[in-house]
This record gives C-alpha cells, sequence and structure tokens, in this order.
C-alpha cells in the first residue's frame, strides 16, 4: 500500500516528533511546518472551542498547500475554579495578552498557589482535511491528556515548547513531567492509541 502523507499543522517541534512516534507504525509519513518550501499562511484562531480553532487551522492550511492536513487544537481546563478563569482554547492569552513561556510559568504557578494546587486537563479536538476535500472531526474524550496538578513550584529546568511542564505534576507518582522515566511516560501517553484509533478509522487502516 502507498505511504500516506500527511501535514500535520504545528511549529512546535516537540510536538511533532511527538505526533510522528505516534503515527509511524501506520505508515504515515507526517509533514510538519518546517518540511514546508513556502512560508505557512496567517490563521485567526478566533474560534470559542478548540474544534473550531482546528478546523479554521485544517481548511486554511488545506487550500493554501493543497495537500491533506490536520490540525490538533486544545483548551486547558481546572477543576473548582470559576468559569472567568478557565483559559480554554486561551491558554497563552490572560487579559489580551500574549504570554511568553516563562509568563505562562508565572500565571499558572499564581493561580495554583492562590487555589492551593489545580486538578487540570487538556481537551483535544481534531480536524483532518484529506485529498478530496472530505473533512473528518473529533472531539472524543480518548484524544485527550489526562489529569495532571499544577503547582506553584517551578521545576529550575525549562524545555522549549511545552512551558507548563515546569509546574506540572503527574498524579500517578507525584512527579514533575520533566523528571518522568520512560516507563512513566509509557503510562501516561495511552492517549496515543487514541490518536491510532482516529487515523485507523479515518482512512481505513
Amino acid at each position: 500500500m502507498e505511504q500516506l502523507t500527511l501535514l500535520y499543522r504545528t511549529g512546535n517541534p516537540a510536538k511533532l516528533v511527538s505526533m510522528r512516534r505516534t503515527v509511524e507504525s501506520l505508515g504515515i509519513k507526517l509533514l510538519g511546518l518546517c518540511d514546508m518550501e513556502l512560508k505557512p499562511p496567517s490563521v485567526n484562531e478566533c474560534g470559542n472551542s478548540p474544534l473550531e480553532n482546528a478546523r479554521l487551522k485544517s481548511m486554511a492550511y488545506f487550500e493554501f498547500y493543497g495537500i491533506p492536513v490536520f490540525s490538533c487544537d486544545s483548551g486547558l481546563y481546572f477543576d473548582n475554579v470559576p468559569d472567568e478563569l478557565q483559559p480554554g482554547v486561551n491558554v497563552r492569552r490572560v487579559g489580551g495578552i500574549t504570554l511568553s513561556n516563562d509568563e505562562i510559568t508565572a500565571y499558572y504557578g499564581g493561580l495554583a498557589k492562590k487555589y492551593g494546587g489545580l486538578t487540570a486537563r487538556y481537551r483535544n479536538a481534531v480536524c483532518l482535511v484529506l485529498a478530496d476535500g472530505k473533512v473528518i472531526e473529533s472531539t472524543d474524550d480518548i484524544l485527550s491528556g489526562n489529569p495532571f496538578i499544577l503547582t506553584d513550584k517551578p521545576h529550575p529546568e525549562k524545555v522549549e515548547g511545552y512551558p507548563l511542564d515546569r509546574i506540572s505534576l503527574h498524579i500517578g507518582t507525584g512527579k514533575y513531567y520533566y523528571d518522568l522515566s520512560p516507563e512513566d511516560y509509557e503510562m501516561e501517553e495511552c492517549w496515543s492509541g487514541g490518536w491510532q484509533d482516529f487515523f485507523k478509522k479515518a482512512l481505513n487502516l
């Protein structure tokens, strides 16, 4: 069977590596924006939900590049926090201001301190546009990340692309995400099976 090539609409190298690892067993060749000759178009991510933003990005990139493309978008949600403080799709934007990585760590660390720690979860959505223009979408809960705890005490290290991981604790072990072992990650990344199921059904693999 001919290998399928998909463009993953992300400029985050860490996310690209993770998703490539997830789909490699399915025979999917995954391209990132770093592999494209043309500079990607600007997309106004004005949706009110992860799915709306994923759809906006996928459609714009499909029209621009003319190849199958999928986009993911996520929203961050906390337990027992007022609605007005729920980040949702605006994790980086607070009060109309786009936060830097260090500002993200400081802001959410402050919320964790105020509420005595926060139980958080990313809810994910995906929009896939195939070569014939067919659109396949999902907000299945199995695509979402596992719950985790936010702390007000940042890890001394910084990893580019994952600023919140500096203050994120794995519920099962109490470790910072930066300190998880390969075995811990194997348990944590069970969500990757959800992504594999999505692509198997969408692409009849």
